[in-house]
């Protein structure tokens, strides 16, 4: 981190400079990009370790003047440039927001999303729909970190924008209600919690389905809100359902994986319109797995009452989460541990499929060595 002292008399007159995560007047400079200022060096660190790592560089052409255009045409070609540099800002600081989010580092979530905010601000305006998702993030980070207050801030700009849109889309009102369940969990206000989390599982079903792993974090937090209740039943068959979902979406990318790195040549046009549908996990998918899955998987290995089969099932998904991703010694642990769980069921089906991975995980071991 490279950060230089502000020398008042230097600066332009007429242009205050202000922190970049509170706004309050600028003391201090990233010495790396010279366009980012900030009150103090505790804010400077906490922006860098977020966010400004991976932006430092990409800010110098958003934030420095234009240069002179000789014609019209090349001030539009500047113009579009720059909306294509804050565009790419803004998908890249929320992705980086909701991973934190999901791998529950709320504090570090918060400068991320902030710079998500802003960017959505400079392309599409103040009241702009596509603003939703930045202030969604913040809410949920401040209900993370315990700050209620900022959280229903937050919650109340998202909640008037999407009120004055008419065309809301359906995945922006589930995310929308996602956050008001998670809010009111936090107050242990837990019927308005189930409202709001089924509500959200409503408009999730209807924008990807109802078994898509968009819909199964309304499944997750209902679940909690459920197991805090002590209502276990009930819990029990929703963190079913969640890691059913999850795990037949993994199998459905290994298999196409599989079949296109065995037969290329045969992959006629249905197989290749299922490759496309089915994307590789991105990074806050990844970590929404993860965090969903080993949440599941103590709560099953804790639970009074042991059920290997859900167990097995739990374990299998991460197995098959850590092949995806790469991480094959973690993959093939976790395979041997459910293959040992299934072993011991009547029902050998799981220990088949099981069985399957680990010969896959145990030939990428091999062609890596």
């Amino acid at each position: 981190m490279n950060v230089q002292q502000l020398v008042p008399l230097a600066l332009p007159r007429g242009r205050p400079l202000s922190c970049e995560l509170c706004g309050a007047p600028a003391q201090l400079r990233c010495g790396a990009c010279r366009v980012t200022y900030y009150c103090d060096v505790d804010h400077q660190k906490a922006d860098w370790v977020s966010i400004h790592e991976k932006i430092c560089q990409l800010l110098i052409p958003i934030r420095t003047s234009f240069p002179f255009f000789n014609s019209e045409k090349e001030r539009k070609h500047g113009m579009e440039q720059l909306l294509h540099r804050q565009k790419h800002l803004v998908d890249l600081t929320h992705k980086v927001a909701q991973k934190f989010v999901f791998e529950g580092k709320h504090e570090e979530a918060i400068p991320a999303a902030l710079h998500s905010l802003r960017f959505s601000i400079d392309t599409c305006g103040p009241d702009s729909v596509e603003l939703v998702p930045a202030y969604l993030i913040l809410a949920e980070a401040s209900t993370g970190l315990g700050h209620l207050t900022q959280a229903e801030e937050y919650l109340s700009q998202a909640q008037w924008i999407v009120l004055k849109t008419s065309d809301c889309s359906n995945g922006i009102q589930s995310k929308l209600h996602r956050n008001l369940g998670l809010l009111y969990a936090a107050k242990g206000n837990f019927e308005e919690s189930l409202c709001h989390l089924a509500t959200d599982i409503y408009f999730a079903s209807c924008a990807f389905g109802t078994h898509d792993i968009s819909t199964s974090g309304g499944y997750f937090h209902m679940a909690n809100v459920f197991f805090r209740q002590n209502k276990m039943d009930i819990a029990d068959s929703l963190y079913t359902e969640v890691t059913d979902i999850w795990h037949a979406h993994f199998s459905r990318l290994i298999q196409v994986q599989s079949q296109t790195l065995t037969s290329p040549a045969e992959i006629n046009i249905l197989s290749e319109e299922e490759e496309i549908s089915e994307e590789p996990l991105n990074e806050a998918q990844q970590a929404e797995a993860s965090q969903v899955l080993n949440a599941i998987l103590d709560i099953s290995e804790q639970a009074p009452k042991q059920q290997p089969a859900k167990t097995a099932n739990v374990v299998h998904a991460l197995a098959m989460l850590h092949y995806l991703i790469l991480d094959l010694p973690k993959a093939h642990e976790l395979g041997m541990k459910a293959f040992l769980i299934t072993k011991q069921l009547p029902n050998q089906d799981a220990s088949e499929a099981i069985h399957r991975l680990l010969k896959l995980i145990k030939s990428k071991l091999f062609y890596t060595k």
